[in-house]
């Protein structure tokens, strides 16, 4: 990485709370975990004295089963991000462009420009629609954080089909798409799927995901890929999560109901925008915050989404347990 880049970009403001005392809707990972992880975790420190098997293999046939893909084409990483680090040192230079959505996931933007690149900001609502022919890469978010929205996979496939006739590598970060019923883009050739444990089975702290990947660029993410880049308990857990595919279908269910619901109620107090993601991004004619102020007097964190670029009046609310949500929901008189 070259140290000027380094000393230009700043940190990205995350979601999370800290304070166990207050309810956390800040981050939008699911509050529940499938059942058994637990006793998954605490067997796989009996092998945490000896390095894990580099090819990490129980764990790339869980997360192939689990999108749909052969295990070759699976590129374990600890976590989504860490796999979008992986990607930008593989394909960015300097001076690339990159084409990045807006407002999206601020850490786009940040590993670009850590690795020299030049971000291109598109709305992103437009952001399938561009000719890629100027760019090194083109990102998108699926559905998008924080707008909620997905896109329709016929559209995600004509800007696979662009970016690959212009041999410009399209990333696709699905880290939300285990809540909708749309299908990946894992497996096409030319795109890079970024995925995550960390949201759809609530398991921020582990740091497990991976990529998926085909021909060249797979050999080559395969071979840039730090060593060891799971821990032992991490992939073991995330072979245990990848298998419970009733506890997607469960959590599907619960979040789209619950969704709908707060989605209905906070519309009578905020500009509330369409989402198939655990979350809802809200817009507020009161300043952004006092409704922070009055959320954190209630007991609750909400997001400050005036961090993402291009807003600068909205919050973002998680979609958790239904008594949880009946809190939020009573704290913003709604």
């Amino acid at each position: 990485m070259d140290p000027d880049a380094i000393d230009a970009v700043t940190r990205v403001p995350h979601g999370g709370e800290s304070d166990p005392e207050l309810v956390d809707f800040s981050a939008n990972t699911n509050p529940e975990t499938p059942d058994g992880v637990a006793g998954v975790y605490e067997a796989a420190l009996s092998a945490a004295g000896r390095y894990p098997a580099d090819d990490y293999c129980e764990f790339r046939a869980a997360a192939a089963d689990y999108i749909g893909v052969t295990g070759t084409e699976i590129i374990p990483t600890a976590g989504g991000l860490a796999g979008m680090r992986l990607l930008c040192s593989v394909v960015v230079a300097n001076g690339d462009s990159v084409a990045i959505p807006q407002p999206s996931f601020g850490e786009y933007a940040r590993e670009v420009r850590l690795h020299g690149g030049e971000p291109t900001f598109v709305r992103h609502d437009e952001i399938t629609d561009i000719d890629p022919a100027a760019h090194r890469m083109v990102i998108v978010c699926n559905p998008n954080n924080p707008t909620g929205e997905s896109y329709d996979h016929a559209r995600l496939q004509a800007l696979a089909d662009r970016c690959r006739s212009a041999e410009t590598v399209l990333l696709v970060d699905e880290a939300f798409l285990d809540f909708t019923s749309e299908p990946s883009l894992a497996g096409t050739p030319g795109v890079v799927v970024a995925r995550s444990l960390t949201k759809i089975f609530g398991l921020p702290g582990l740091r497990a995901g991976f990529l998926v990947a085909t021909g060249d660029l797979r050999e080559r993410l395969n071979v840039a890929r730090p060593t060891w880049a799971l821990s032992t308990p991490a992939a073991a857990v995330g072979t245990h999560c990848l298998a419970d595919t009733d506890f997607v279908a469960e959590t599907r269910e619960r979040v789209d109901a619950e969704r709908e619901r707060m989605r209905h109620r906070l519309a009578e107090r905020f500009r509330v925008y369409p989402s198939e993601a655990p979350f809802l991004l809200c817009e507020t004619r009161e300043p952004v915050d006092e409704v922070l102020t009055e959320a954190r007097e209630a007991g609750l964190t909400v997001r400050d989404a005036t961090t993402f670029r291009g807003l600068d009046s909205h919050i973002r609310v998680a979609v958790k347990r239904a008594h949880q949500n009946d809190r939020l929901l009573s704290a913003f008189g709604v």
